[in-house]
């Protein structure tokens, strides 16, 4: 089974990555999901303007940075 980090190195399909979130509980890890949508937007980039993709990727970059500290002092908890 792959750990959070060696998630972040490899390049699964979003279906996989979906089970692997379900089976590990990183439904409850929110750098995963947005993970996730990412694999999903790379996965449909071919069939979306450049546009849609750069709001995409301007749209998950925004939720990420939202992430903030949340998970100060909870390191232990969440990693």
């Amino acid at each position: 089974m792959y750990s959070s980090v060696r998630l972040l190195e490899t390049d699964m399909d979003s279906e996989i990555l979906a089970q692997y979130l379900e089976a590990t509980d990183g439904i409850a890890k929110p750098w995963l999901l947005v993970q996730l949508r990412l694999q999903k937007l790379k996965e449909r980039r071919a069939t979306i303007s450049p546009e849609d993709y750069a709001r995409e990727i301007e749209a998950l970059h925004i939720d990420l940075m939202n992430l903030g500290k949340w998970w100060e002092a909870r390191e232990d908890e969440v990693f």
